[in-house]
């Protein structure tokens, strides 16, 4: 088994008190990272003050904060306290149209002028891939195939050999989170700028995820793709005790 660090992943609306409980179990079950999606009534940020005074040495990241609606000096404020050694930034352009690149670019280096912390971007088209790798210390990348990320983390390597590329895989394993997987790669499916990306792979979105019965072959073929896989909890309710069977779950199966 590669040694490829294995996180996990969860939505920001869970608040802060049951992301630090997930955040304690993850570091006992000696996982890498907890990585919280910033959505709007989700802060990312503040859930992770509550994550870092609950564990010593997780590595916490925000998977992403948009910049359509958060700026870089926001992103510092709310992060001010943070223990900067295990803390990941991760933005991304959002909902934003026009001129993106230039964006998260200026956005990059405020952050990393002023904290630091790691930044990370998440990354769908090339162009914003080779940003991600040249300009931060690596990328976030979302709903792939293993061929396609492996080649993609290839890619970054090439043009930057110190950027880490961790990827999100939307995984459920046990059969209650089934239907929420389903629900959540159909909901990606329809989305335009994942539409067209699942298009030009020739994939669809249930194509690039993990359930209960394919998790170790797929969990073994991520962690050869890419530098950290991000297990994206797909668990049945968002009652705190379907994500610590989730973790416990994670944490042996990555062993």
């Amino acid at each position: 088994m590669t040694d490829t660090p294995v996180s996990i992943g969860v939505a920001g609306a869970l608040g802060p008190a049951v992301i630090a409980q997930i955040a304690a179990a993850t570091e006992e079950a000696g996982l890498y990272a907890l990585w919280v999606n910033d959505t709007p009534g989700g802060d990312a940020l503040s859930a992770l003050h509550e994550a870092a005074r609950a564990t010593e040495h997780l590595v916490l990241g925000t998977g992403v904060i948009p910049l359509d609606r958060v700026t870089p000096d926001e992103i510092l404020a709310r992060a001010d306290g943070l223990p900067e050694d295990r803390l990941m930034l991760g933005i991304g352009s959002g909902q934003a149209s026009g001129p993106v690149l230039a964006a998260v670019r200026n956005a990059v280096d405020t952050l990393r002028g002023r904290t630091g912390a790691g930044i990370v971007v998440g990354a769908l088209g090339p162009k914003m891939r080779a940003l991600a790798a040249e300009a931060a210390d690596g990328m976030l990348l979302n709903w792939l195939p293993v061929q396609a990320a492996a080649a993609q983390s290839a890619e970054a390597h090439a043009s930057a050999p110190g950027a880490h590329v961790a990827l999100y895989v939307r995984t459920a394993l046990g059969e209650d989170g089934m239907p929420r997987l389903r629900t959540e790669a159909e909901r990606y499916g329809r989305a335009p700028k994942y539409a067209a990306n699942f298009a030009r792979l020739g994939v669809e979105a249930i194509d690039t995820v993990i359930t209960p019965t394919t998790a170790p072959d797929m969990l073994a073929a991520y962690r050869s793709a890419v530098d950290e896989v991000v297990l994206r909890a797909m668990v049945a309710s968002d009652g705190l005790e379907a994500y610590l069977r989730f973790v416990a779950s994670a944490g042996e199966l990555a062993r």
